[in-house]
């Protein structure tokens, strides 16, 4: 919004003429965000608390601490986030960039999914809220007017295709086989985000490190005299989303501030099934899908421990891998502090971004 209206007093007013550079409008993005985060914060979870006077639900089978330190803490603050980064975008962003729409659309789309599942598991007072089938439907069905969105404004290489890390010039195309692959990539990163959220900071830590990456990563897919020098494959139009990127970085940090232990607000379902669908949605614009299971790599180990204990259960007929899945839990039942399994996982989060970020140069 700015962007389109004071660009063209830029005769008049050169200053304006820094409205052109990315890199400055994402600043600007992450600023706006986090500044919104801390100004409507504190007003926006006393009203939560009003609102929910038990807060959200604790699991009964979950680690016994969390019934007494996580008792009465509201949730859906993850309407905080999209608010700040909604905003900061329409302010800061080229809103002619189909791309930011098409983000937009999964944010807040998945992100009023979120709202629905929080909802019904304040007013049932149980943790399990809407049904997984009819919630993974409606997450695929975002997920299609996405990669509908995606694909009509791709260059002819990447509608139905993929590129690998470590290699310069090899596209793969799945045909066909690339809606079910982005169907993969969005809601499977929507829900591994959601089952990191599971301690004070460690989901919206390790969001903040991956949408570090994938902003600078956006930057240089979109530019051409980078793209080249990197021998990746430049992908026009993507250098916007560093604005988007940016403003999830400055709404995560402002949302952080009032989650690092012991929180004072959940985001909830509503947090991090958007900001998950919004991490896997920019992995597929960019062409950097795979790159994603690297940096996110942490959402990855949360996901896969779950699936080994309920497979392993099933087939041993009771029997256990971890003490308690997700992994994070794990660590819980054998005696770590909560602030010591965040602060390590977000260790783990950075090296595996580290990695990750490698994967531009090593080709």
């Amino acid at each position: 919004m700015l962007y389109h209206f004071l660009y063209t007093l830029t005769d008049q007013y050169p200053l304006f003429n820094l409205l052109r550079y990315i890199t400055f409008r994402a600043a600007c993005a992450a600023l706006t965000a986090l500044l919104i985060s801390f100004v409507f914060g504190p007003k926006f979870i006393s009203w939560l608390k009003r609102l929910q006077k038990d807060g959200q639900p604790i699991r009964d089978n979950g680690p016994a601490s969390h019934l007494v330190t996580k008792r009465g803490t509201p949730t859906m603050g993850g309407a905080m986030i999209l608010g700040s980064i909604t905003l900061s975008v329409l302010l800061w962003g080229n809103l002619s960039n189909v791309y930011i729409w098409c983000l937009l659309l999964i944010t807040l789309g998945f992100g009023c999914l979120g709202m629905v599942d929080d909802y019904i598991k304040l007013t049932k007072r149980h943790h399990a809220g809407m049904r997984s089938s009819h919630k993974f439907l409606l997450q695929c069905l975002l997920s299609g007017i996405a990669c509908y969105l995606i694909m009509q404004h791709s260059a002819l290489p990447f509608k139905t295709g993929i590129t690998l890390p470590f290699f310069k010039d090899l596209i793969i195309n799945l045909g066909y086989f690339y809606i079910p692959f982005v169907f993969t990539v969005i809601v499977g990163t929507s829900n591994a985000v959601n089952l990191t959220d599971g301690l004070d900071g460690l989901a919206i830590g390790s969001v903040i490190i991956t949408a570090i990456c994938f902003s600078l990563i956006s930057y240089l897919v979109g530019h051409q005299v980078f793209a080249q020098y990197l021998q990746i494959h430049f992908v026009p139009g993507t250098g916007e989303i560093m604005v988007y990127c940016a403003a999830m970085v400055g709404a995560g940090l402002g949302f952080l501030w009032f989650n690092a232990p012991p929180a004072q607000v959940f985001m909830g379902d509503t947090g991090s099934l958007a900001l998950g669908g919004a991490l896997g949605t920019i992995a597929v614009i960019t062409k950097h899908e795979l790159v994603l299971m690297i940096i996110g790599g942490l959402f990855v180990i949360e996901t896969l421990s779950v699936i080994l204990q309920v497979g392993f259960f099933k087939v041993t007929k009771g029997r256990r891998i971890f003490l308690m899945a997700p992994i994070h839990h794990h660590f819980e039942k054998k005696g770590w502090s909560e602030p010591t399994i965040v602060i390590r996982f977000w260790i783990i989060s950075i090296v595996l971004a580290i990695i990750g970020m490698a994967t531009l140069k090593l080709r």
